[in-house]
């Protein structure tokens, strides 16, 4: 397996080893070891959910500076929709636009401009001959490593088209190179503004075999004070906006699903309820629908943990926004709509080594399930997390896999003292 790089961290000076993030992992990548949280690199999705919830601020998402863009000589920026639910009383996308252009950047290609073209052809794409129903959208990291993590078999069912920040990064390029020849690809600079540190890992690792064509992400969070001191009401401001409704509300649960056009859907947010429909689409326990839209963060992309307002507050924004919108600035032609062009696919998934897996070996997979299903049944059974595992279940798998010790269950210690001490009184 090829090393995965990550943007979440542990801050270990601040980590009290509390268990609080050990009971929230969805794949149960932390272990508290030596009184600190400890991550386990090939099992994080980068979900953001121990940033979200741990109280003492131990874990970080690790972005890029603005500064890093300053190598490039001509620079774009690629604002996330949510970007716009972060701004009081906004009216005007043109005014976060020109702001970008203000602290530094020499162009801006929205997000939801490519967005909108993404969900044209994923209507084109659900039309298809061949596609596997449900289809599920590809447009979250965190869902796409999740799935290869955890429900391989449901590989078939993800929509092999890229999403729309690397569809806004191709295009962004395009237009810089039509309107400066001059310029080398070295010499552009491509950086998305991001709400979600699942979108820095991405850029980092790449997808398969498809390199990322973005160079920096940033976080919302790091811009925010820097566009508020530019973004003057007052001020004459370029016409920049090039996306409409459907590409906007992309930032919240269920916009890319509404754009499909499509009665059979089903958008889920939150990490907890994602696995819940993956395993109900796994177990084929779920109503004939053809698209599935799902986002690790609660509330969509508006939820993320880059964020600077609260999910709802940002929604409610995004809400009255939309109404000063047209309803999309970029539907297709009618020779565009034959087909889709190959660049807006990605041809592999990555390859990952399924959580559930114990062994390559079905034989000594077997003997390892009997054996941690043995130590299990000797286990007080109340997923306490002291022995620094979140479950029993999981601490008689680290057990087993030799990564524990069975002394460190403290309620089995506290049996056998009372067992020995009544011993003593007899």
């Amino acid at each position: 397996m090829n090393k995965y790089e990550h943007s979440v961290q542990l801050d270990r000076e601040k980590c009290t080893g509390c268990t609080t993030c050990l009971h929230h992992c969805p794949t149960e990548a932390i272990r508290i070891k030596d009184k600190h949280a400890k991550i386990d690199h090939e099992r994080c999705i980068d979900c953001g959910e121990c940033i979200r919830l741990c109280p003492h601020k131990a874990k970080k998402a690790v972005t890029a500076p603005l500064s890093s863009m300053d190598r490039f000589k001509w620079k774009i920026a690629l604002p996330a929709p949510t970007l716009y639910g972060q701004f009081e009383n906004l009216d005007d996308i043109d005014y976060v636009l020109d702001g970008l252009l203000k602290i530094g950047f020499d162009d801006v290609y929205e997000v939801s401009k490519a967005a909108e073209l993404v969900s044209a052809y994923t209507r084109l794409y659900l039309k298809t001959e061949g596609v596997k129903f449900p289809v599920i959208s590809s447009a979250c990291p965190v869902v796409v490593r999740l799935i290869g993590l955890r429900f391989p078999s449901l590989n078939d069912n993800l929509m092999r088209m890229l999403p729309p920040m690397e569809v806004a990064a191709r295009l962004a390029r395009e237009r810089a190179k039509e309107k400066h020849p001059e310029l080398s690809d070295e010499e552009i600079g491509v950086c998305f503004i991001s709400p979600c540190p699942a979108k820095a890992s991405y850029v980092k690792n790449g997808f398969a075999d498809y390199e990322s064509k973005v160079d920096e992400v940033v976080s919302i969070n790091d811009i925010y004070f820097l566009l508020i001191n530019e973004m003057k009401q007052n001020d004459d401001i370029k016409s920049l906006c090039e996306s409409g409704v459907i590409g906007v509300s992309w930032a919240s649960s269920g916009g890319e699903s509404s754009a499909v056009f499509n009665e059979n859907y089903l958008a889920a947010d939150g990490i907890d309820n994602v696995i819940r429909v993956l395993d109900q689409i796994e177990n084929g326990n779920i109503p004939q629908l053809e698209f599935i839209e799902l986002n690790a963060c609660p509330g969509g992309c508006v939820g993320g943990v880059l964020t600077m307002q609260n999910p709802f507050i940002a929604r409610a924004r995004l809400q009255s926004l939309r109404k000063y919108l047209p309803i999309s600035q970029n539907f297709l032609s009618k020779e565009e709509s034959k087909y889709i062009p190959d660049e807006y696919f990605f041809n592999e998934l990555p390859v990952y080594h399924p959580i559930s897996r114990l062994s390559d070996n079905m034989a000594e997979s077997m003997r390892m399930l009997a054996d941690i299903q043995r130590i299990r049944d000797t286990l007080p059974g109340i997923d306490c997390g002291a022995c620094g595992a979140p479950t029993c279940r999981a601490f008689a798998e680290d057990v087993v896999k030799n990564t524990a010790n069975i002394e460190n269950c403290v309620l089995l210690k506290c049996k056998a003292m009372e067992k020995g001490e009544n011993s003593n009184d007899g």
